[in-house]
């Protein structure tokens, strides 16, 4: 994995989704000067619409402007519906042969020591300390610090003002509520739900979902 630092785009982006995700990678981008193109959401109601006056173009299946994605335009996937993101960017990375760019907020701190995949959001205050490894799609809300030497897998959601110790590992898909801790070298499985304000001293098992200070493990 590279440290994809988009402030050296040349083109603009199409970001999938003109929610509240969508409308933060919007003002990423912007902020970093790189022009958004406009939106695609599958809310036809949405279309034509100006959403901080950017227009929704169309849908996500819209071939008119997927036909620029590669070519003139970049693009982003903006939304927090894991399997959604999954199939867009499958989307993307097979019939359009590219892969997201990534969103990093102009005031994050992200170590030059650190090494980061594609299509990550990286929302403002967000730390990225030295030797942290993070993968594809994952969405860091605002506030959040991440350990050093800590392993980060693909379509991880890391809620608002969460820290992430030491040499901890999150495997694919796990998501993280606002405010949670999780302590050093902890390891959370992939799939596993870690509910808001938890403080998480010990490992957790794949598709668990934890609560609590301490965490405990819920009963599905």
């Amino acid at each position: 994995m590279a440290y994809s630092i988009f402030v050296a785009m040349q083109n603009p982006v199409i970001i999938f989704g003109a929610n509240s995700l969508g409308r933060i990678a919007k003002e990423i981008f912007e902020q970093n000067k790189v022009v958004v193109y406009g939106f695609l959401d599958d809310d036809k109601k949405l279309h034509t619409l100006e959403v901080d006056d950017v227009v929704v173009l169309g849908g996500t299946d819209d071939e008119a402007f997927l036909d620029l994605i590669g070519k003139k335009c970049e693009s982003f996937v903006a939304t927090d519906d894991n399997r959604l993101r999954k199939n867009l960017v499958k989307m993307l990375n097979d019939v359009r042969k590219v892969q997201p760019a990534n969103a990093i907020h102009s005031g994050a701190t992200v170590s030059l020591r650190s090494e980061i995949g594609h299509g990550n959001l990286i929302d403002n205050r967000v730390t990225l300390n030295v030797g942290s490894q993070v993968g594809h799609h994952n969405i860091f809300n605002v506030g959040c610090a991440v350990g050093v030497g800590t392993t980060i897998g693909d379509f991880v959601q890391v809620g608002a003002g969460t820290t992430i110790g030491h040499d901890a590992v999150l495997e694919d898909e796990v998501f993280v509520g606002a405010g949670a801790t999780i302590v050093s070298g902890v390891v959370i499985g992939k799939g596993a739900r870690i509910g808001a304000g938890s403080v998480v001293v010990a490992s957790v098992g794949a598709g668990e979902t934890v609560f609590g200070n301490p965490a405990q493990k819920i009963k599905n």
